[in-house]
């Protein structure tokens, strides 16, 4: 494992039609960016001095231009270590209504808002072999695509935990091997 850096993915959710908790914001990451055209969370490191929670409201405002208050902190779930080195600490937040959001082109390819429905699927997660036989290969399918660890890792506790309110560990999960870098 490489040296560890410290990163912040923000998980944010916000509102279906109806007014309740219905849908998980998704990015695809801008072709230039590390690990572009993968799907995403909002993410990025944390700079010094700063707490987790700060650097998920930095990042939301720099990737989607969503300026969000302390108050819309909803707590944050268990960290993520990846094969390369990342620390990812997961925070969640309350996007609201989230109109003005705009990707950011350097960063961001597209938005995306998906129901949270669509990671309660029979079907998820997939768990594949991998390497190491105690640590099964997280996806999460959506539509006819899935979404790799450490993204499904964070989504799947975030289903488990706050929508099946099932205490879910994810840290055993593997990345595919694309994502090793």
């Amino acid at each position: 494992m490489n040296a560890r850096y410290d990163m912040v993915c923000c998980f944010a959710v916000r509102p279906d039609e109806s007014g309740a908790l219905g849908e998980v914001l998704q990015l695809r990451r801008a072709p230039g960016d590390f690990m572009g055209g993968a799907w995403s969370i909002v993410r990025g490191r944390i700079e010094h001095g700063e707490k987790a929670w700060q650097a998920a409201l930095r990042e939301l405002r720099e990737e989607v231009n969503l300026l969000l208050d302390d108050a819309s902190i909803l707590g944050r779930l268990d960290d993520y270590v990846t094969r390369s080195g990342f620390v990812i600490t997961p925070v969640v937040v309350w996007a609201g209504a989230a109109r003005a959001m705009r990707p950011n082109p350097a960063e961001v390819a597209s938005i995306h808002r998906i129901p949270i429905d669509e990671f309660m699927r029979a079907d998820a997660p997939l768990l594949d072999a991998g390497p190491d036989p105690a640590r099964p290969v997280l996806r999460m399918p959506v539509g006819q695509h899935w979404i790799a660890a450490p993204t499904a890792a964070v989504l799947y506790q975030f289903r488990e935990l706050c929508i099946a309110g099932r205490t879910t560990r994810v840290a055993h999960f593997d990345q595919p091997e694309f994502a090793w870098r």
